[in-house]
């Protein structure tokens, strides 16, 4: 006995979605999942102090007045009195591994932090803001904001990077103050306890302005890693789409990857609108770098929705190629499969 389908199908690659400066401002705060974080919502792990350490370290920034440059220039350390407290910096930097609680601290801060406008938004969103719009524009569009929250600060473009620390230094200057997080991927070894050093040295000119905080704790989405990436066969990939409560998408993956070129990362997030499950068909290995990074732009955002995703094919987990994964953009790489795995067992 056959069942009718529940779920409307809709191809991805039929979009051509619209965006105005403005929209993109509207669309940039916390995901879903953590619409509603708080502080004390946060559950720090008693066997890993720093959390509640920089738990409260947080709480007291969040409650704070916005800096405000002084005499010195912007980045200075200007002359303090001798018994004065230290000058409170205009932005914090979380540094630690995947499922930590960054991201869950990161939206505590914008929900608590006091001001008519405030933005969340990863990396890759903000410099998809400045492309889609140029660098004046978006500064214009940007500036007056109270707090801007960059999760996941990419170190692995120099360009992008340089950008937005220029980007970041004018609206520090006119009183915008930041909150942001490392991209440490998971298996790294380590690497996370050196994540803040190199944001540091990568934005040098604003180093002075930041406030480290080490965040430890036990990475959940190593046990996702471990399990891979769901690949279906034919049947059961129709079947999951058929049963699929609300709206599904059905796609041919080389479709999709192909279809990502003719839209600007900035719309991806519209791309997938009113989508309650993501369906790609034969998927396989992706060897060109430009696709791999528009790929990964994607999966962030399907990530950020909390969409699940069901594939045929090659196993997500797989698509990105050994070049890939040994390349400079490793870090992308290693998180948008731990992102992948999630969606597929969602």
């Amino acid at each position: 006995m056959t069942h009718a389908p529940t779920a409307s199908l809709v191809r991805l690659s039929e979009r051509h979605p619209q965006l105005t400066g403005e929209g993109m401002l509207a669309a940039m705060v916390p995901p879903p999942q953590f619409r509603d974080a708080t502080f004390e919502s946060y559950r720090a792990d008693p066997d890993h102090p720093s959390q509640q350490e920089v738990k409260e370290t947080l709480q007291r920034f969040s409650a704070g007045p916005p800096a405000v440059a002084r005499g010195g220039g912007l980045f200075s350390f200007g002359r303090r009195k001798k018994a004065a407290e230290p000058e409170a910096k205009p932005g914090v930097y979380l540094d630690g591994g995947f499922g930590v609680g960054k991201t869950h601290l990161l939206a505590s801060i914008y929900h608590a932090m006091p001001g008519r406008r405030k933005l969340f938004g990863s990396f890759i969103e903000y410099t998809a803001l400045v492309g889609a719009l140029g660098y004046k524009n978006a500064v214009d569009l940007l500036r007056g904001s109270a707090l801007l929250c960059i999760d996941e600060f990419e170190l692995d473009d120099p360009g992008d990077t340089m950008v937005m620390t220029r980007l970041l230094g004018e609206l520090v200057a006119t009183g915008t103050r930041l909150a942001a997080t490392s991209n440490t991927p998971p298996n790294a070894l380590g690497e996370g306890r050196f994540a803040a050093q190199d944001f540091l040295r990568e934005i040098q000119s604003m180093s002075s302005s930041f406030e480290t905080l080490r965040i430890d704790g036990v990475d959940f989405r190593q046990r996702s890693l471990d399990g891979g990436a769901v690949a279906l066969g034919e049947a059961e990939y129709r079947a999951a789409l058929s049963s699929a409560e609300g709206q599904a998408s059905d796609d041919a993956f080389d479709e999709l990857i192909a279809h990502l070129a003719h839209v600007h990362p900035s719309r991806y997030v519209r791309l997938i609108e009113g989508v309650d499950l993501v369906g790609l068909r034969d998927v396989r290995q992706i060897r060109d770098q430009s696709e791999a990074l528009r790929f990964v732009a994607f999966v962030d955002r399907v990530y950020d929705a909390q969409v699940p995703v069901r594939a045929t094919g090659t196993p997500l987990h797989e698509a990105f190629s050994a070049e890939m994964l040994g390349g400079g953009y490793r870090k992308k790489y290693l998180r948008a499969i731990s992102r992948l795995v999630a969606s597929t067992h969602a």
